[in-house]
């Protein structure tokens, strides 16, 4: 994963750096000043976080170490799954696909899909639309109106942790400075000492701002940013469903209302022309 190998590098590029000028490995073992700077960012998280937010903030921050599904893959999975519910749509009418809405984890047509059926997100979106869309004579107009309402409010949801980390992490070298302060009121009461003690508590003490700007600009910083771009990403996915949905019902064919889906995905992630025909030629009939 990549996230692992970018720790490996941070921490091999800053200790290795470290050695190669012959430091003293033991001189960073400093474990008051990491009780210090992490009890009082945590701390500080608490005071700034509602419980609603920090349990998100806590659910969220173990996505980290999970890779994204978001990949030509998933869209391609996606938008054939959307094809094949249109079409039952075409063939059998609006209230053929009740049973599998209502409940998407026993549905057939659903379960041939098991990345995106597992994607809670995606599935409460697709199927509490599909259930507008089924109850009433929705305008195309007012189905984009309310389905970019519903990713919106989504999207400021999903990109609280991202800001949360974030502010920790602009509290960290702030707190590594408290934690170097500390040292040197500590450092002043050896000022009897010799120097040679007197350099150690020192060096000890400055570990602290060290280890506040290591941690922000090293770890804390870099994650809320991957969180950010995970959120993006959700945002991306459901954009591709939202045009797919107000295509098929301003009356397009299943086969255009995917395109303009594959339209709305950017980069290498999005699949070519020719990718989307053959998957969808591949659906059962």
């Amino acid at each position: 994963m990549l996230i692992l190998v970018g720790i490996f590098v941070v921490v091999g590029s800053v200790i290795g750096g470290y050695l190669m000028e012959h430091g003293n490995l033991s001189v960073l073992l400093q474990p008051a000043e990491l009780v210090i700077i992490g009890g009082a960012s945590v701390g500080s998280f608490l005071i700034a976080s509602p419980g609603k937010v920090a349990s998100a903030v806590v659910r969220q921050v173990g996505s980290v170490f999970r890779s994204t599904n978001h990949g030509k893959a998933h869209f391609l999975e996606l938008l054939s799954m959307l094809f094949q519910l249109f079409s039952k749509i075409r063939k059998e009418g609006l209230i053929s696909i009740e049973g599998d809405i209502e409940m998407p984890q026993k549905s057939p047509l659903f379960q041939r899909y098991p990345r995106i059926a597992k994607d809670q997100r995606v599935m409460n979106f697709i199927c509490d639309n599909m259930k507008v869309i089924i109850t009433t004579s929705i305008p195309p107009h007012e189905l984009d109106s309310l389905l970019d309402i519903e990713i919106e409010t989504g999207f400021h949801e999903s990109m609280i942790p991202s800001h949360s980390v974030a502010k920790i992490a602009d509290a960290l070298p702030g707190l590594g400075i408290v934690a170097a302060v500390l040292g040197v009121v500590l450092t002043m009461g050896k000022i009897d000492q010799p120097p040679a003690v007197l350099g150690h508590s020192i060096g000890a003490a400055l570990v602290g701002t060290f280890l506040g700007v290591l941690a922000c600009y090293g770890f804390v910083g870099p994650m809320a940013t991957n969180l950010e771009h995970k959120a993006k990403e959700g945002e991306v996915c459901l954009n591709v469903i939202k045009l797919t949905l107000v295509s098929f019902v301003g009356g397009s064919a299943p086969q255009i209302a995917v395109e303009f889906g594959r339209r709305a995905i950017p980069g290498d992630d999005k699949p070519t022309f020719a990718e989307l025909e053959k998957m969808i030629r591949s659906v059962p009939k």
